[in-house]
Parts: structure tokens; sequence; C-alpha cells
């Protein structure tokens, strides 16, 4: 594939899924918290049923970086985890797939609140 199209496909992918967040803030009452949970849910069912890998397969990391990306990387982790260890593996296998990336999260918030001024909510 052309370089410039990949980069087209991950960009329209990505700019997609962020729009519809977007318009989800915009238009109805869900708060950003819950726009979070559905869109983790959502890429951990459409992983389950096979069709975010097919989306992955098209839109690279414009499709694994937003949050439906983390859900299906806890349920793909299950999936893998489940096959090596078993039952056991529903427990563990989400968790040790996205390992990194929650602890990097944890991370740069914490470098995040050194290097920032909190501003207090008086009302």
């Amino acid at each position: 594939m052309d370089g410039l199209v990949k980069y087209l496909l991950v960009f329209l992918v990505g700019g997609t899924l962020c729009a519809i967040a977007q318009i989800l803030l915009d238009k109805t009452k869900l708060t950003s918290a819950r726009i979070l949970v559905i869109y983790v849910v959502s890429g951990v069912f459409l992983s389950a049923v096979g069709l975010y890998s097919k989306l992955v397969a098209i839109g690279g990391c414009g499709a694994t970086i937003p949050l439906l990306g983390f859900g299906h990387s806890l349920c793909q982790g299950v999936f893998k985890a489940v096959d090596e260890m078993g039952f056991r593996g529903i427990f563990t296998g989400g968790l040790g797939a996205v390992a990194t990336g929650i602890v990097m999260a944890v991370v740069f918030g914490l470098i995040a609140s050194f290097v920032s001024k909190p501003k207090s909510k008086v009302k």
C-alpha cells in the first residue's frame, strides 16, 4: 500500500472515531466519563465479535490509539491469556495487555501535576 494512502486511512479512521465522540459530547447530555466508558466497552464488544481487528487492519494506529483501541487491547489480552492459562486468563489477561499504557498514563499525569498550577474552584 502506498505510504500516502496509508497515512490518509489512519487519519480518516482516527478522525472519524474522535469526531463521533465530539458529536456525542456536543449533541447529547452524556458526560465525557460516560463517553469514555461507552468507547472502551464498544472496543471490547467489537473486538469480541471480530470486527475491530478488521478496522485495525484498515486504520492502523488511527484505530488502536483511541479509547476503542484500549478496549480492543483488553479483549485481545484476555483471549491470549485464556489460550495460554485457561480460565485464570480471564482475570489476568486484560490488565497484562494494557499494563504499560496504564503505568504511562499515571506517570505522565504525575509529571503534569508537578509542572502545572492548580486553580481553586471557589464560588
